[in-house]
């Protein structure tokens, strides 16, 4: 599958309060690894950034004043992500964005062009919930190395965002596999029937049981009660 893992820097918060883009960055993934292949614009945005923006990203309004507009750049991004599942995190504000510029250029919105747009903020929140969930957060959380990122930038947080994305998913892979597979001398796959295994039952100690129910209490308060696991009979 053909993945992009994108990102966006911008003016400000609000595109319909007349912020734009100022940076684009994605990174191509194919059946989950990164292929080298990469998009990345600075954009001229015909406005300032607020003083907030330039604090996170760090891209003056001097250093945009040569780079191209949008519009300028526009077809070579739909063909860049063109039929491909986009990898966004927030997706909502990068994609609030990108279909403000396209709308301006007169081009259909962005979920037109592509497979579909998944969003790790809101995988994340399910994997984590009530937990900080930023890109540094995730990063740090999942041994992702992001010592390289002192600002914000569009290219280097897609990226590692496809990083972070890799390890959310990984084990959605692990499930996947239904049998243990080996292979005898001549290189032929030869299947295991695990069930001819005895398999040890190890009971948990006090200690963990403890631990495991305090667990379970501050899921229920940060899912508001919404988990599952004790109305589940054993």
């Amino acid at each position: 599958m053909r993945q992009i893992v994108l990102d966006t820097e911008t003016t400000g918060l609000s595109a319909e309060a007349g912020d734009r883009i100022i940076e684009i960055g994605c990174v191509e993934l194919f059946n989950r690894k990164l292929t080298g292949r990469t998009f990345h614009y600075y954009l001229n945005p015909e406005r300032e950034s607020h003083e907030d923006a330039l604090k996170v990203h760090g891209i003056s309004n001097e250093f945009l004043l040569d780079k191209p507009k949008f519009f300028e750049i526009f077809e070579e991004f739909l063909e860049f992500v063109r039929g491909a599942e986009l990898i966004i995190h927030n997706a909502s504000f990068d994609v609030g964005f990108i279909d403000k510029e396209l709308s301006s250029c007169g081009a259909l919105p962005l979920q037109n062009h592509v497979l579909k747009i998944v969003d790790t903020l809101a995988m994340a929140k399910e994997i984590y919930p009530g937990k900080r969930n930023s890109l540094d957060a995730l990063c740090d959380r999942l041994g992702v190395n992001n010592s390289a990122r002192t600002l914000h930038g569009a290219l280097l947080d897609a990226e590692l965002l496809a990083d972070v994305y890799v390890f959310l998913t990984r084990g959605q892979n692990a499930l996947m596999m239904e049998d243990s597979q080996t292979h005898d001398a001549s290189g032929n796959s030869l299947k295991i029937d695990l069930s001819v295994f005895p398999l040890s039952i190890v009971m948990p100690e006090a200690e963990e049981l403890l631990a495991h129910e305090q667990v379970l209490v501050d899921i229920d308060k940060a899912s508001n009660g919404k988990t599952m696991w004790r109305n589940i009979a054993v």
